[in-house]
Formats: structure tokens, C-alpha cells, sequence
């Protein structure tokens, strides 16, 4: 029986991955940059200019939006650690994408090298 880890190892090796050093040009020259997050760790913070759309919800999204028609047009994704981010890539792959991308290490990683972050203005209650 195969283990979520095994399904990402797997997926790993049909996918591309991004590393981090390159990730400034990859997302300059991409059409959409998407957080596979859930909303709540995607409204926490996230990569500025970053659309989210669950990791659930990833294959119906992109079958009934039209917004998401184009099978050329440049993807770069990513979750927290890479993990979801190479199984939504390889689904869009199967789905006919052709130029999709994964962050090598995700959005922790993305943090860890200083990267800039968005967070939401919450009101102050002063």
C-alpha cells in the first residue's frame, strides 16, 4: 500500500521543480502563481501576487473556470513544503498543461530564505 510520501516521491520524478534560487525569474515570467495552500494558511500569508486555490479543490477549479482554459499558459506553484504543490503539478500535467512549475521546498522555504510575504491588513481595534 502506498503512503502519501510515496505518491509525492513519485510524483517528484514526472514533474518540474524550481529551486529556490530560481524562483524570482520563474514566477516574473509565469501567467499564474498559485498557492495549493488551504485558505486559511494562504490568508495567513502568502507569495505576493499569489492566486489560491486548494490542493482539494485544484482539478474542478481548472476543469469549470473558464479563466483557466489555456493549456500553454505558465503555472508556478507551491504549498508549505512541496509536497501538495508536486501532486497538483502532476495533475495538471495529466490534465494537458503543458509549462507547469513546482517551488522546490515550498513557501517554508520561500520564508526561510527572507523572500518577501503578503499578510492581510486586519483592522486594529484601538
Amino acid at each position: 500500500m502506498k503512503t502519501a510520501h510515496d505518491l509525492v516521491a513519485a510524483a517528484r520524478k514526472e514533474i518540474q521543480e524550481v529551486p529556490l534560487t530560481e524562483t524570482d525569474a520563474a514566477i516574473k515570467n509565469a501567467d499564474l502563481l498559485l498557492d495549493v495552500r488551504d485558505a486559511d494558511e494562504y490568508r495567513n500569508s502568502h507569495i505576493p501576487g499569489a492566486v489560491n486555490v486548494s490542493r482539494g479543490l485544484l482539478e474542478f477549479k481548472f476543469t469549470n473556470d473558464p479563466a483557466f482554459e489555456n493549456r500553454q499558459m505558465n503555472i508556478v506553484l507551491y504549498c508549505k513544503n512541496s509536497g501538495r504543490s508536486a501532486l497538483s503539478a502532476k495533475a495538471l500535467k495529466e490534465m494537458g498543461y503543458l509549462h507547469v512549475q513546482s517551488i522546490e521546498g515550498g513557501f517554508d522555504a520561500w520564508v526561510e530564505a527572507g523572500k518577501d510575504i503578503a499578510r492581510p491588513d486586519l483592522p486594529t481595534f484601538d
